[in-house]
């Protein structure tokens, strides 16, 4: 029996609105992804990279067509049960880390559970040293961001992505600022994340360095997918809610 993917899209569709002009950065779009694939997305500037990478982490919401992870339909949420969707089930890495300057790493890597009131503080706490510790950086969770190197700054980010333990995990261009051998460093672990810890990857990147360490690069053209790696998915029914 063919395992449900854990990504699904059908016919996804976005459009924008500027002014009198309808921008359509996405059209009719069909995607799968299996629980615990690495995928790279690679395509000019415009061709709706991001818009993806938004929609399928809950940041934005599609004009039309179907998008189920994990077995929810999260184009029919509403905006608080996607707010709610995403603190559980979605981690973003962005490219320029996006820590707080005042806050140590433990702090940084908490704060996405103080959302939570369910936690208790030592939870919290185990929480936290657990991210820290896959990510390698347990001896720094008293460092500040402005006392970690750029690679320490960006496994911090992945570590507060992570803290939750959630099964997506996306990042926008997440080794773009980085020197090669810090960058080949968070690819490392976001392999390990996705081989060792069954995490669901998609990471856009204009980097075909990067691409390479995925199972699976797919290219968009106006708002088009194009395979051109491992693994294609064929179209399967979604399942019913």
């Amino acid at each position: 029996m063919t395992e449900t993917p854990y990504i699904q899209c059908r016919g996804l569709t976005k459009t924008y609105q500027k002014g009198k002009i309808s921008v359509t950065p996405l059209e009719g779009l069909d995607l799968d992804v299996r629980r615990g694939e690495f995928l790279a997305l690679m395509g000019p500037s415009g061709s709706g990279k991001t818009t993806l990478l938004n929609l399928i982490a809950g940041i934005d919401q599609p004009t039309a067509g179907e998008l189920h992870i994990g077995g929810k339909n999260i184009a029919s949420m509403s905006r608080g049960q996607l707010t709610d969707w995403r603190a559980r089930n979605c981690g973003y890495v962005f490219q320029l880390y996006h820590l707080v300057p005042i806050l140590s790493a433990y702090e940084n890597v908490e704060l996405p559970l103080l959302l939570d009131s369910s936690l208790s503080r030592r939870e919290r706490r185990d929480k936290v040293l657990t991210a820290l510790e896959l990510v390698g950086l347990s001896d720094r969770a008293d460092h500040r961001p402005t006392e970690l190197s750029g690679g320490q700054e960006q496994r911090v980010a992945i570590a507060r992505a992570i803290v939750a333990d959630p099964g997506l995990i996306v990042g926008d261009e997440p080794t773009g600022d980085l020197d090669r051998d810090s960058g080949d460093q968070i690819l490392e672990l976001l392999t390990e994340l996705s081989k060792s810890h069954e995490k669901t990857i998609v990471m856009v990147t204009h980097d075909a360095h990067a691409a390479e360490v995925a199972e699976r690069t797919l290219h968009l053209e106006k708002g088009q997918l194009i395979e051109s790696g491992k693994m294609a998915a064929e179209p399967e029914s979604v399942p019913a809610e």
